[in-house]
């Protein structure tokens, strides 16, 4: 799959109360990139704490259910679209079902 945009988490990460961030977010690209998701039951299957909200919506746990990142996943083309990456608090938030 190919990630749009992966510096959106490195800017992330790059944040000094976000550095614990880097490694898992950098497992989950490299996994990501790996894969060839062609329905939401194949990332599930890859992810299991993933949640499936519907229409390529996604939201991961990231660094022990520290972070969340929400995704939308284009399966046609094999894209994965960062939309949003943060803590749970800043996650409560957000509509991730819009943004």
């Amino acid at each position: 799959m190919r990630i749009i945009s992966v510096a959106t988490l490195k800017a992330f990460w790059e944040v000094p109360e976000h550095r614990d961030a880097e490694q898992p977010l950098r497992t989950w690209v490299r996994v990501v990139r790996a894969a060839s998701w062609s329905n939401p039951v194949a990332i599930k299957a890859m992810f299991n704490s993933a949640d499936i909200l519907g229409d390529g919506r996604v939201v991961f746990d990231i660094g022990g259910n520290k972070y969340r990142l929400v995704t939308w996943t284009n399966f046609h083309y094999g894209v994965v679209y960062v939309r949003f990456i943060g803590t749970h608090r800043q996650y409560d938030g957000i509509d991730a079902r819009t943004i």
